[in-house]
């Protein structure tokens, strides 16, 4: 019992990092925002570019966040001795967090590959 205590306050202190990490990421979109606005006012082809590049970063990070909990959701459901209320939720979270992972890499190939932006990005 000690020991699963151990683990989750570990796990706390991670995700209290991982809000550190969401708020930097906030500020930076709200930065990437203000260059594609200005790109499309003024075609402003630095700020286009710069644009990408923060959002490409924006969400390599957010990819990186996403397999620490694809990880975790993987660990927990490998574990033994669970009723199947517990199992059920496990592969909930499991198939969760894989599909917010997928949809990070889909959105990162969307920012390397969308060279006019096209298409609007939004990783909610």
């Amino acid at each position: 019992m000690k020991q699963n205590i151990k683990k989750r306050l570990n796990q706390i202190q991670i995700e209290n990092n991982i809000w550190i990490i969401y708020l930097f990421i906030i500020g930076f979109s709200f930065y990437a925002n203000k260059l594609e606005k200005d790109f499309f006012l003024t075609n402003n082809q630095v700020s286009k570019e710069t644009y990408r590049k923060i959002n490409a970063t924006i969400f390599i990070v957010l990819i990186l966040v996403y397999s620490y909990f694809e990880k975790d959701a993987l660990d927990s459901f490998k574990e033994k001795k669970k009723s199947i209320t517990q199992q059920k939720y496990d592969t909930l979270s499991l198939i969760a967090t894989t599909a917010v992972l997928i949809s990070g890499f889909i959105y990162l190939y969307i920012i390397i590959s969308d060279e006019n932006l096209d298409e609007e990005i939004a990783f909610n």
